[in-house]
């Protein structure tokens, strides 16, 4: 099947790979010039600009966006939009919040022009092991795209599926990264527990390569925590620094809207947030109130 590709990041680049390495045909646009070359060298058809893009592929075309999420997915879609004809078809891949995706299903529609969302999960591994799909849209869109999603995802009958209309594959690939948030933080959590117990001597890259054998908590998320662990198990010259890319945020902010208590993943966006203050004003006004009502010592700042 024919496809282009808009972004050619570390998750277009290598979706473009499997694909073409699938038997498909990839038309291929990044604003990085190299990363085209890279992909042509790959076999795929290299534009220099989205209208050179749309004229490399045949009615009905089907345009795969693989940018960040927000001001660039949002000028990424409008473009195409003026660019494209009925009957065509434009795939979100990113980490759009799903009510953008709803509006943008909506009025890609007045223009005949069908939009797919595809929450896609497998971050640098999705070359090698496929990417997991939960994809939103018209089904016969969806349809049409089958044998698109067949090749990302790990095998043609799973890792994949339409899970309902627009807005739902961005809706469920939120909640996802909900969960790993929670995920995430249990395993740091348990293994800083570990790790804090020093007259036990314990090998933790050990336990971890243990507990993924047999164990109820076992998980890929573990198997790459082992990974890590082997690689460097007193996690030196790593900041204590966690980023959040919003889906966890997302997906916080719509329980408290569904009223659906989420204690897990809430305290595990907030761990990430607090992770940051590595000057905290909170923790400083915590010691003066201690201080205040019952005298307790302040611990002072060391100035060098």
């Amino acid at each position: 099947m024919q496809l282009g590709m808009v972004g050619l990041g570390r998750m277009g680049a290598n979706m473009t790979t499997r694909l073409l390495r699938g038997g498909h045909t990839v038309a291929v646009f990044d604003q990085n010039v190299q990363a085209v070359a890279t992909s042509a060298g790959d076999g795929a058809a290299g534009a220099t600009s989205l209208p050179e893009l749309v004229t490399l592929l045949a009615a009905p075309r089907a345009i795969w966006v693989m940018v960040p999420s927000g001001d660039a997915t949002e000028s990424t879609v409008t473009a195409l939009a003026a660019l494209l004809s009925p009957g065509d078809t434009i795939i979100d891949g990113g980490n759009s919040n799903y009510k953008d995706s709803m509006r943008r299903g909506a009025t890609l529609a007045d223009k005949g022009i069908a939009f797919v969302d595809a929450g896609t999960s497998g971050g640098v591994w999705g070359l090698k092991e496929g990417y997991a799909l939960m994809i939103g849209g018209d089904e016969a869109a969806v349809e049409r795209l089958r044998p698109i999603f067949a090749t990302l995802a790990p095998a043609p009958d799973r890792g994949w599926a339409r899970v309902g209309p627009t807005g739902a594959g961005h809706f469920t690939k939120m909640v996802h990264n909900g969960i790993e948030y929670g995920m995430m933080q249990a395993y740091a959590e348990g293994f800083s527990i570990l790790q804090h117990k020093t007259e036990l001597g314990l090998d933790l890259a050990q336990v971890a390569e243990l507990w993924r054998h047999g164990s109820v908590v076992r998980s890929w998320l573990l198997d790459l925590t082992a990974m890590a662990l082997q690689e460097n198990p007193t996690m030196k010259g790593i900041a204590p620094y966690v980023s959040d890319s919003g889906e966890g945020r997302w997906t916080v902010a719509e329980a408290i809207d569904l009223d659906v208590p989420a204690p897990v993943i809430t305290l595990s966006l907030l761990q990430r947030l607090r992770s940051r203050d590595t000057d905290s004003y909170a923790d400083k006004l915590l010691s003066a109130m201690r201080n205040q009502f019952g005298g307790h010592a302040i611990k002072t700042e060391t100035t060098t």
